[in-house]
């Protein structure tokens, strides 16, 4: 039966209704869904290694039967080890599988298997070889098809009980069936000028290679096929970018006198200190923009304690000063509350109006911020998402400010600007993330707007010494942050919280009890948590600040904006749980006054490679960019930025930080197509082919 790409894939030969349910989970419902679902690697079926010739260190792919198999267990039933010893017409190789008790009853003596994994030296018989934890696939009764042997195989990540070997005959067979050409969005010039195949070409060799094909360009995601599909998804969300942007600059915003004294005056009143050689190299960046009748749009990189927050608070009170009304948004309402109390504390001197609008407010006290923000008289109005909810209105907004930015995502930015278009302008937008992000992501995440970075730290800050012990290290710790709060000092203990679990949560409220009973009696401990109301952790930060509370037990809703420059230890429990980007904001709650600080990372003594390496970065760098370069190394791009960020960028098979040659091609080539009017029909035709969830995407349903 002939299949378009819009065929739902529950009508497809080997899909049908459950695993179409399946399917739905990972956002596949079409066709179109299924066949951007790439392999994640490849393996060569044209030759299968002998089992007499595997070396230990290396990877093979073996055609094999199954001789015998048996599940042995621990002493209380869990973690089984699966023996398999299997066979081909050379010899037996024993393999190994770690959690394999789901195997019990599925292997059987007799079957055929294609085995595909590392040989390893069995430690405890150094004289034997073993495969360890290898992929399995069974060869059905029926034998091999032409999808499993004989050519170069694709491998795709199992949906639930939807196995790889499954969906490749899905693939497959619909590939067979399909009934027209795929639409190809790529301009037949560009297409031709860097020797890319049509996208139906590059969708089918990508599925099944041809023979001939480099096994390991393929698994490097470098065949010619794989770089046109990379191309693509970049090109396409660059092409977003630049048309984003020129639609804002076609945008009218206020421009504001930056230079009149009047202005100046209020920028020195609300001054703490002396600005460093980079804030005054990045506010003149901002006041530049401000000036201009085009909307800023500027991204504002600085690493943690470099001081974003002041060098906003200028830009608003320029606004302000320019009759107008300022919006700082923030992720959570800790960080709200924090910016609040700071700005409130800094523009005393001014006289200005500064509003909390958060989601714990009550009806009664919402109601009346909601009534000052539309009348006015609120001139710099801090909150969380509460911000963008449909019954705000402001009098005259003209700046906006969005702290930590990729927590939100573009459309959340874009909400709060088009509050600011109901009045007939486009507000001034300043993003700052204090997450050091490495030029091609920084492309990638923010290609539309200009960046400005404070790499200089404010005077008076002290450099943190950051030290790993292990569990049973740990009286020693205590021993340590008990001198250190008898100097007069405070310290935090920081314990890793699963989102929605209530055992990680429990754990933290656990070592609350205990440590304020058992451990300092005599101190006052107080305990913060992400389940606690906005009364309540304002409550426990207040009382922690005036230093009533020496010791704060706290989950990771202390990893952006808290500042108490009297804490100079940091102890991080089960350190080996967090990510490099959020050790590193959390270490940065500390050295922040003139006293020496200390960061303490607790982890068991047997660790991962690289839950180690994490933590010895830790301790040999507190440069933030170092860090975040050795980040994205560790995880990739997709865990960098969390799944859902990563989706909503719409990569199937890019990924910024292995494919960076080609970010930076497909950035020239959609920005010379958006920008230039000789290519209007060129633009037009591909915003015309591309199907509407590509356009949501791919934020492009708005443009053209």
């Amino acid at each position: 039966m002939p299949v378009s790409l819009e065929t739902e894939v529950r009508m497809i030969k080997g899909v049908g209704p459950q695993r179409a349910e399946l399917l739905a989970k990972r956002g596949i419902y079409t066709l179109d869904d299924l066949l951007n679902y790439l392999p994640f690697r490849y393996e060569d079926r044209l030759h299968f290694s002998k089992i007499k010739d595997v070396q230990p260190n290396n990877i093979y792919t073996i055609r094999a039967r199954v001789m015998s198999g048996q599940a042995v267990r621990g002493m209380y039933g869990r973690n089984a080890i699966y023996h398999l010893l299997v066979q081909d017409d050379s010899g037996s190789l024993p393999c190994k599988f770690f959690h394999g008790g789901y195997l019990e009853g599925r292997l059987t003596p007799g079957q055929e298997v294609i085995l595909h994994g590392k040989v390893e030296i069995d430690k405890l018989r150094p004289a034997r070889r073993e495969m360890v934890n290898p992929q399995v696939e069974v060869i059905s009764a029926q034998g091999l098809d032409s999808t499993e042997v004989g050519r170069i195989v694709p491998i795709y990540e199992a949906v639930g009980t939807f196995g790889s070997r499954q969906i490749r005959r899905a693939i497959y067979a619909t590939l067979q069936d399909l009934d027209s050409t795929i639409p190809d969005v790529l301009p037949n010039p560009l297409r031709e000028k860097l020797h890319y195949p049509s996208r139906r070409d590059a969708v089918i060799q990508t599925h099944f290679p041809p023979a001939g094909e480099s096994l390991e360009a393929l698994n490097l995601f470098r065949s010619p096929a794989q770089q046109r599909l990379i191309f693509e998804e970049f090109f396409l969300y660059q092409l977003s970018l630049a048309l984003n942007r020129i639609a804002t600059r076609k945008a009218d915003a206020i421009a504001f006198h930056v230079r009149e004294d009047k202005v100046r005056a209020a920028l020195k009143r609300i001054l703490p200190f002396k600005p460093t050689t980079a804030q005054k190299r990045v506010l003149a960046e901002i006041a530049a923009d401000l000036e201009k009748s085009l909307p800023m749009n500027r991204l504002l990189q600085g690493d943690v304690g470099s001081g974003k927050t002041i060098v906003a608070l200028q830009a608003a009170v320029i606004a302000i000063e320019n009759g107008c009304q300022v919006a700082l948004m923030a992720p959570t309402e800790i960080l709200a509350v924090q910016h609040f109390l700071s700005a409130r504390r800094l523009l005393a001197s001014g006289g200005y109006h500064v509003e909390l609008l958060i989601g714990g407010l009550k009806p009664a006290e919402k109601a009346a911020a909601c009534e000052r923000i539309r009348s006015g008289e609120a001139q710099l109005v801090i909150g969380t998402h509460a911000l963008i909810e449909d019954d705000i209105e402001f009098h005259r907004l003209g700046f906006v400010a969005v702290d930590e930015q990729h927590r939100f995502g573009v459309l959340q930015r874009k909400r709060l600007m088009d509050k600011a278009a109901r009045h007939g302008h486009s507000p001034h937008v300043l993003v700052l993330t204090a997450t050091p992000i490495p030029r091609t992501l920084s492309l990638t995440l923010y290609g539309d707007l200009e960046v400005s970075v404070l790499d200089e730290l404010p005077p008076g800050r002290t450099p943190i010494e950051t030290r790993m012990t292990t569990q049973s290290h740990l009286p020693g710790v205590w021993e340590f942050l008990r001198r250190e709060v008898q100097a007069g000092h405070q310290a935090y203990i920081v314990y890793p919280v699963i989102e929605e679990s209530k055992l990680e949560l429990k754990a933290a409220m656990e070592e609350y009890e205990r440590l304020s009973k058992s451990v300092f009696p005599k101190l006052k401990v107080g305990l913060l948590h992400g389940r606690l109301s906005s009364e309540e952790k304002d409550d426990v930060m207040q009382r922690f600040r005036r230093n009533e509370v020496q010791i704060l037990v706290a989950t990771t809703v202390i990893e952006v904006g808290v500042d108490v420059p009297n804490a100079t230890v940091m102890v991080i429990e089960h350190a080996e749980r967090f990510g490099l980007a959020q050790l590193h904001q959390l270490r940065g709650r500390i050295g922040r006054g003139l006293q020496k600080s200390t960061c303490i990372l607790v982890s068991p003594a047997r660790l991962a490679d690289e839950a180690r390496a994490r933590l010895e970065t830790m301790v040999r760098t507190s440069n933030g960019f170092e860090i975040a370069e050795t980040d994205l190394q560790l995880r990739g791009p997709g865990e960098f930025f969390g799944t859902r960020q990563s989706g909503e960028l719409g990569f199937h098979v890019a990924n910024p930080l292995r494919d960076r040659e080609l970010l930076e091609l497909a950035r020239k080539e959609a920005f010379a197509i958006a920008g230039d009017p000789a290519q209007k029909d060129s633009l037009q035709r591909i915003l015309r082919l591309l199907p509407a969830e590509w356009q949501r995407r791919y934020h492009l349903a708005h443009i053209g």
